[in-house]
């Protein structure tokens, strides 16, 4: 079994209700979900909540919420890897053995449909426990600096203060869209970031942090410019 869990708790602090706050015209995690069933990847799309609104939103959009997250894995300190593991083991109990899982966060409304099926390939092609949505740092890691306390800068790494960019190493980040792993490797507790994962890239301008006001105005901007894009293309 393929299985695709959306983490989706209800008590989000700096937007509140941000899993189901409207976004380009439908609620935040309405998007996800369908980029899940335009995959085409998964036996099962479901929905891992605390919250009853969420749940019900869920529903209507063709995720399954089979059960509701319990407290203790629905505060602000809990991470991504048991709230997966604690979706898989409830399916391998009540519905049938997983074989892939596929965290796919309920805020990444720029995720599509063939990044989530290159992410299960290439897990399935390079035998890794992980594959992950990464994109590059737009500026050198290496050049970057630090405001001390006495509001003067440093460099975090001031013997590169003379090389030129071109040739300092590319440096990726987490895009915070999806995770495909192994069902046992997610059991586990098998890290994240290790060498067991396989980075799926993506362009720059598909990936946004959502934790503020301003990023999701940023986030609707992008959206509606690429929908634009998109339809100027089409036939």
């Amino acid at each position: 079994m393929k299985l695709a869990v959306i983490p989706a708790r209800g008590g989000s602090k700096r937007i509140p209700r941000k899993n189901i706050k409207p976004f380009c015209g439908k609620p935040m995690i309405a998007w996800s979900i369908e980029a899940a069933r335009h995959s085409a990847c998964f036996d099962k799309i479901i929905v891992s909540t605390d919250d009853d609104e969420i749940a019900t939103l869920a529903s209507q959009y063709g995720a399954e919420v089979p059960f509701m997250r319990p407290t203790e894995l629905s505060d602000d300190h809990t991470g991504t890897i048991p709230v997966i593991a604690h979706a898989i083991e409830w399916i391998n109990q009540h519905q049938g053995p997983v074989d892939l899982a596929c965290c796919l966060y309920a805020t990444a409304p720029f995720v599509r449909a063939e990044d989530l099926r290159r992410g299960m390939e290439q897990l399935q092609q390079t035998g890794a426990d992980y594959a992950f949505a990464v994109t590059s740092f737009p500026f050198p890691i290496q050049r970057a600096i630090r405001i001390t306390q006495q509001q003067r800068v440093e460099m975090f790494a001031p013997q590169h203060f003379n090389t030129r960019s071109q040739d300092l190493e590319e440096a990726f980040h987490d895009a915070g869209q999806f995770y495909w792993g192994k069902a046992n490797a997610w059991l586990a507790g098998t890290p994240l970031f290790s060498p067991q994962a396989t980075p799926v890239l993506l362009p720059r301008h598909r990936v946004q942090d959502i934790d503020t006001l301003e990023d999701w105005q940023r986030a609707e901007w992008l959206f509606k410019a690429m929908q634009v894009q998109t339809e100027q293309a089409e036939p």
